[in-house]
């Protein structure tokens, strides 16, 4: 039977170096933004903008992560499921214009439901595994960074991207464009954020199998 116990901890100079590697792909993405901003993309925080793009590569790489964790590994079935469930909608949602366009209205709610319900199912009836695998993992960096990407995306970009927020602090001088950007890049954080957890799963459930291997005989 593997291991329950925590993980080994991240030593120092990985630690350093990926926390270098994390700093240079934010400082990236936001000279990304800054070129879209000065209007030398296409559009400016559209449907086709830089921004919006990359907030879509950003969830395919998350979602295939999770999947990689799930199909990889057999200690986190239930909590890499429900990632993939919740990625994979959010990668859905964000095509929502193209699918309405191009598909029909409402595709994207078809979609969503079609992923979700079948994994809510799976994670319910198995939810006494899914504590279990939650505990294993709750106090890992890829938690915590999902818990912060979870909270920049789903909750403050939403309540920092209300309109009313930035009528009331630009007043007459309110342009839609300061609210969209203020959302989508915020948003575009968060989902960054929810890269980085994935990929930190991906090397936390590595490490379990390392050291399963070092301690069999």
């Amino acid at each position: 039977m593997p291991s329950t116990s925590p993980p080994d901890r991240i030593g120092f100079p990985a630690l350093c170096l990926r926390g270098l590697a994390y700093i240079l792909l934010v400082g990236a993405l936001m000279q990304g933004v800054l070129h879209e901003a000065l209007g030398l993309t296409s559009e400016q925080f559209s449907e086709i903008g830089f921004t919006e793009l990359t907030q879509s590569l950003l969830l395919a790489i998350a979602t295939a992560l999770a999947l990689a964790v799930r199909l990889l590994d057999h200690r986190l079935p239930h909590v890499a499921l429900l990632l993939v469930g919740l990625l994979g909608a959010s990668l859905i949602r964000e095509q929502d214009a193209l699918l309405d366009a191009h598909v029909f209205d409402g595709a994207w709610q078809t979609l969503v439901s079609l992923l979700v319900l079948p994994v809510l199912f799976v994670v319910i009836r198995g939810r006494r595994a899914f504590v279990v695998e939650l505990e294993r993992c709750a106090g890992s960096f890829a938690f915590g960074l999902f818990a912060a990407g979870f909270l920049t995306t789903y909750v403050f970009s939403r309540l920092y991207g209300r309109s009313e927020l930035w009528k009331a602090i630009l007043g007459e001088h309110y342009l839609r464009t300061f609210k969209d950007a203020a959302e989508e890049v915020t948003e575009l954080f968060g989902y960054t954020l929810l890269v980085l957890a994935m990929f930190e799963l991906l090397l936390l459930v590595r490490r379990w199998r390392r050291r399963d291997d070092a301690a069999a005989p």
